[in-house]
């Protein structure tokens, strides 16, 4: 008893002195681990990043909440510090959720978590020696794993039969994961047969390995520090979480063509790996795009016939196929408008060239994907006019495919003409170029996910109106959602678009809130309205060294977050301590 009144007595003093009114730092997170589980399953999941002391008696109130941008996900805190048990519902739908850490202080950036229909394995440490790895016995397999330190090497068992097709892939940049991973596959006597760093897309790696006697093989996943730095060894920290997917079945790695229509029944002709293997020679099959939203550039198709799914870009004109020969100015193939073209650079100084009728001042965006679908090559665009003369070229824009705006100075033909840049070609040299008119577009975009305003004074909230293709007329930049005790009157675009500032007002007696909110612009001729959406994809150079993500499984969200805190009480000089008092008897 007289050990207890000791405690009591000694700690009465630190909390005295410390005020009540205490507030807790914003939480930060970094990632999720693991970054993905299967729908209808409970599991346990750890926070990377900093936040208070997790106890609910702390004076910092407590674990973080978390918020998730869709139903079917429900976070529950522990008693284990930095771990929540996360539910699945059964009728979730696989997709990467955003999930936000907050409490009365603001909100941490938004990190994925990814739900799957398929069951989802937890990495098992030690692994790092090719002769003791993990075994995956069933494929296909999806692993979550992470590189927790310095020098770390995830090893990975299969096995093969003779050949037989392992296709393996990381995710890891496209989670921005500060990893840039390389898979490699080695035999059982420690000899590598495969090994990728980039798949061309992105920076994770792909591997496609056909073994050529049936046998153990092992999978392994190291990387380097992304962005790069001056340490030339293999990276590993909390924060390196990843995502491992193996195949051994059926696998589809692209359609012909390319593409689907929206609102259409399309014919896809698939070409894959161990397509025999499962009785699947490539084959027709028929996506049905009708149900495809408008403003959607991209769907997935799924099927049980292939172990993945496939990205597939969507178009509002006919998905048509290239007919050879076409590179001259009189065999140049008639195209309507919009169109996608699925082509092919049959040969090294093979051209394709595609004729199409524009009347003066109408303006055309002309786009060509290959390493957008995985598929590699370094294609350069250009228009010419119906003389042959080049009138516009592009090589990249932003990333590895060509892209440009052509506005028609008189009425006739035009020609789009694509090609490649390394001068390759050959039966995979698959490329889709589309050609489609543009059309009048509001962009508001915000530079900040979160904000805040305090009870009795006023801040600032900027987005930036980009109008496109000739978008005219009054635009009101306007705020959705927001509590009760805030206000922020609409603000008028300029003519031109450009920078807007919302004044968001805090009432005085505005209680605290901690939630999403909606930025928008407003057309005022038909109610019509645009979210501005916040941009998790960025692109730079640091001393010519890459940083940023410019592709990720989730690049854009126009569900803001909004921080009301109270007017902060006056600072009292009247703490007591009971420092030297006698002792509770």
């Amino acid at each position: 008893m007289m050990h207890e009144a000791w405690i009591i007595r000694r700690a009465l003093p630190l909390l005295l002195l410390t005020p009540f009114g205490s507030r807790a730092a914003v939480p930060v997170l970094e990632h999720l681990f693991p970054v993905a589980q299967q729908v209808g399953t409970t599991g346990i999941v750890a926070v990377v990043g900093k936040y208070e002391p997790w106890s609910a008696l702390s004076l910092s109130n407590g674990p973080p909440k978390v918020w998730v941008d869709a139903p079917g996900l429900v976070f529950e805190s522990t008693t284990n510090s930095g771990r929540f048990s996360v539910r699945v519902a059964a009728d979730a739908a696989p997709r990467a959720f955003l999930v936000r850490l907050y409490n009365d202080e603001g909100c941490s950036g938004a990190r994925y978590f990814i739900t799957t229909r398929q069951p989802q394995v937890a990495e098992v440490e030690p692994n790092d020696d090719f002769t003791k790895p993990q075994p995956i016995t069933v494929l296909p397999a999806s692993i979550n794993g992470r590189l927790e330190k310095s020098g770390d090497v995830d090893s990975f068992g299969v096995r093969l039969e003779a050949g037989q097709t392992l296709l393996a892939s990381v995710e890891a940049y496209v989670l921005a994961t500060p990893l840039d991973a390389v898979l490699r596959v080695v035999d059982a006597r420690g000899t590598q047969v495969a090994w990728n760093h980039d798949d061309g897309r992105t920076l994770d790696p792909f591997v496609a390995f056909t073994a050529k006697a049936a046998g153990e093989y092992v999978v392994q996943v190291f990387g380097f520090s992304y962005p790069a730095d001056s340490e030339v060894r293999f990276t590993g920290n909390a924060k390196c979480v990843y995502r491992l997917h193996l195949f051994g079945g059926a696998y589809a790695r692209y359609t012909v063509p390319l593409g689907v229509q929206r609102g259409a029944h399309e014919p896809l002709e698939v070409v894959g790996w161990n397509l025999a293997r499962a009785g699947r020679s490539p084959d027709k099959f028929v996506f049905d795009a009708t149900a495809l939203t408008e403003g959607s550039s991209w769907t997935e198709w799924a099927t049980e016939s292939f172990q993945n799914r496939v990205r597939l870009p969507i178009g509002d004109g006919p998905e048509l196929v290239e007919q050879e020969p076409n590179d001259t100015l009189t065999n140049a193939v008639t195209i309507p408008c919009p169109v996608a073209v699925s082509g092919r650079i049959d040969r090294p100084g093979d051209i394709d060239r595609y004729r199409f009728s524009v009347k003066k001042g109408e303006e055309f965006l002309l786009a060509v994907q290959s390493a957008a679908l995985g598929l590699g090559v370094d294609t350069w665009l250009r228009v010419d006019n119906d003389e042959g003369k080049e009138l516009k070229r592009a090589e990249d824009s932003g990333g590895m495919d060509p892209a440009l705006e052509w506005t028609a100075a008189r009425d006739g033909d035009l020609y789009a003409v694509v090609g490649s840049l390394l001068h390759r070609g050959g039966p995979e040299s698959w490329y889709r170029l589309s050609v489609r008119r543009a059309a009048p577009t509001i962009v508001p975009t915000v530079a900040a996910e979160s904000f805040t305003v305090e009870a009795g004074k006023t801040n600032e909230v900027k987005l930036k109106v980009k109008l496109q293709h000739g978008a005219k007329g009054k635009f009101l930049a306007v705020a959705h959602d927001l509590p009760a005790g805030v206000r922020a009157a609409p603000v008028d675009v300029p003519e031109k678009g450009g920078d807007v500032t919302l004044l968001f007002e805090g009432a005085p007696d505005a209680k605290a809130f901690s939630g999403p909110f909606r930025l928008a612009v407003r057309n005022d001729a038909d109610g019509r309205e645009r979210n501005a959406v916040f941009e998790f994809v960025t692109s730079g150079e640091n001393n010519g060294v890459p940083n940023g993500f410019q592709r990720l499984v989730r690049e854009e969200t126009d569900q803001l977050w909004l921080t009301v805190k109270q007017a902060k009480p006056a600072k009292s000089t009247n703490l007591v301590s009971t420092a030297g008092a006698p002792a509770a008897k």
